[in-house]
């Protein structure tokens, strides 16, 4: 599971694949690593992506949420805030509006 998720610092990695084929097990590994207590992921390796990718941040960020805390998504790529922007979830990855966390 170190392939689609790994740990860093408060927040995880989510790894270079996110699409529908991959979705699962990132959702699960990520899901775990919330539970676990991390705050944030950081989308800077991702490079292959689908509309999938879009679903899963959300169900993060909710959990995170649901844990009393925001949960930051950053490095979002420029290709996946373009699909959520698109789809109208771009406020919702990015939480207060202003676009994904660059750091």
């Amino acid at each position: 599971m170190s392939e689609v998720l790994s740990p860093v610092a408060n927040r995880f990695t989510s790894g270079t694949t996110l699409t529908h084929a991959s979705a699962s097990a990132a959702l699960a590994a990520g899901l775990e690593r919330i539970a676990a207590g991390a705050r944030g992921v950081d989308c800077a390796a991702l490079t292959q992506f689908d509309s999938s990718a879009l679903a899963v941040l959300l169900a993060w960020r909710r959990a995170g949420e649901a844990r009393g805390g925001a949960f930051e998504v950053h490095n979002l790529p420029a290709g996946l805030a373009s699909l959520a922007h698109a789809y109208g979830v771009d406020t919702l990855i990015a939480g207060a509006g202003d676009g994904a966390s660059q750091g």
